[in-house]
């Protein structure tokens, strides 16, 4: 009869033991939002990757890439990026992709480099340039654009709708400092309207048609 109470004192301690443990979450996880995202963003992660090649790297040039699991537009944004960086002291450009999902065309997920060439210096209408002179992002270079009445830009979206848009960043003779060229269209060669960004300012700088 001395073993009863020690039974029901053990019973209730297994009890209470497994009331205190903490219930298990039966929440699902919510799925990784992934987004567009801008071309500093995008650049600076590849700048990260450029700068252990050569502490010397600049930056010749940065384009959007359109890939097929993202085709709706997000004004000033890509899904993919692609950027060139130069190294005087290599003599040796090198190129760079940041994308946000993995995609055909050899595109990774993150910073991913790319071939590296031979380079002597400029040999077309673009020229390197620091990275300090990158003060204003694509979205706000787009936001000018379409905001600015002298750029016309609004006015030929609404009478393009739906038409592509691509992102180009480059240091040309034309302006001082390197300019954002919202592009309507696949590419410059297939383009018949862009306007041109101060990347360091802001300002709006010219309309190509």
């Amino acid at each position: 009869m001395q073993k009863l109470p020690l039974i029901i004192g053990s019973a209730l301690f297994l009890m209470l033991a497994a009331c205190s443990e903490t219930p298990t979450s039966t929440a699902k996880k919510e799925p990784e939002k992934i987004e567009p995202v801008t071309g500093e963003t995008a650049l600076y992660r590849m700048y990260g990757m450029a700068r252990t090649w050569s502490s010397d790297a600049q930056v010749l040039q940065l384009m959007s890439l359109r890939i097929g699991e993202f085709t709706q537009e997000v004004p000033g944004k890509a899904a993919a990026w692609q950027a060139t960086f130069v190294s005087a002291s290599k003599n040796r450009s090198k190129s760079y992709s940041y994308s946000i999902v993995e995609s055909q065309g050899n595109l990774h997920k993150g910073s991913f480099a790319g071939p590296e060439e031979s380079w002597s210096g400029p040999r077309g209408v673009a020229t390197p340039f620091l990275m300090a002179a990158v003060k204003k992002d694509s979205d706000e270079a787009h936001q000018t654009a379409m905001t600015e009445p002298k750029s016309k830009a609004a006015d030929y979206d609404k009478k393009n709708p739906g038409k592509p848009i691509s992102i180009l960043l480059e240091k040309t003779h034309k302006f001082p400092d390197p300019a954002w060229r919202i592009i309507w269209g696949e590419s410059v060669g297939t383009s018949s309207f862009s306007v041109f960004v101060d990347a360091s300012t802001g300002l709006y700088l010219e309309t190509m048609r």
